[in-house]
C-alpha cells in the first residue's frame, strides 16, 4: 500500500473479531514501533504485548473493571481485539542520556526538557505501529489507560515506566463511526500558520 494511502485509510476501529494476528504481521508492528525517531537516540521506550484471549481478558479485567460498566459499554467489539500493545515510556532513559558527555546534562535535571520528550517519542512509536497496522490490512484503536496502577500490578510494570496509552489491534469488523466524527476535520487555514502566526 502506498504511504499516502496507509494514512488516510487509518481510522479508530472500534469493532474486531477474534482472529489471531499473524506472529510475522506482530513482529513487523514491533519492529517498526523500534524505527520511531527519539531525542539523543535514547530509545526510552518499551512495549508490553498481550496477545490471545487469556492475556487480553486480564488487561481489561485491570483496566476495566467495572462489570456494569463493562457490560453497558457501547462497543462491545473492542474487547474482541486479539492482540493489545501498550507502549511505555522511560523518563529516567532520557535523563541519564543527556547526562553522557556528548550531551553533558550531568545534573539530569527534567526542567531542561520543554517537553517530556519521553512521551512523545513513545507517541510516535505508537503511531508507527498504528499506520503498519493499516498496511497490513488491520484495524486498530489508541486509547488511554485509566488505571494505571490496576495495569502496573497486573503486569508487573516497573514504577519507572508510564503508560501512555494502549493500541488494541486486530481484524476489523463493521463498526459504528465514534460521534466525534461529526464534528468534521479542521481547516487546513485554521491549523497552518505560513511565515508567522
Amino acid at each position: 500500500m502506498q504511504f499516502d494511502d496507509v494514512v488516510r485509510r487509518r481510522r479508530m476501529v472500534r469493532n474486531f473479531d477474534d482472529r489471531p494476528v499473524p506472529a510475522d504481521v506482530v513482529e513487523r508492528i514491533l519492529a517498526n514501533a523500534q524505527r520511531a525517531p527519539s531525542a539523543g537516540f535514547s530509545q526510552g521506550w518499551a512495549f508490553l504485548v498481550l496477545e490471545g484471549r487469556d492475556e487480553t481478558a486480564r488487561f481489561w479485567s485491570a483496566t476495566f473493571d467495572d462489570d456494569a460498566a463493562r457490560a453497558a459499554f457501547r462497543w462491545q467489539g473492542l474487547f474482541r481485539a486479539p492482540l493489545v500493545i501498550v507502549p511505555l515510556a522511560h523518563k529516567q532513559a532520557y535523563l541519564d542520556r543527556y547526562a553522557e558527555p556528548d550531551k553533558g546534562w550531568t545534573d539530569r535535571d527534567e526542567r531542561r526538557w520543554p517537553v517530556p520528550y519521553w512521551d512523545i517519542d513513545t507517541g510516535f512509536a505508537a503511531l508507527l505501529m498504528l499506520l503498519t497496522a493499516v498496511d497490513a490490512g488491520l484495524g486498530a484503536l489508541f486509547f488511554g489507560i485509566f488505571t494505571p496502577d490496576a495495569f502496573r500490578a497486573a503486569f508487573g510494570v516497573p514504577d519507572a515506566y508510564t503508560p501512555i496509552g494502549a493500541l488494541a489491534i486486530g481484524w476489523p469488523r463493521a463498526d459504528e463511526p465514534s460521534p466525534s466524527l461529526r464534528r468534521g476535520r479542521r481547516p487546513a487555514a485554521d491549523v497552518i500558520h505560513r511565515g508567522r502566526w
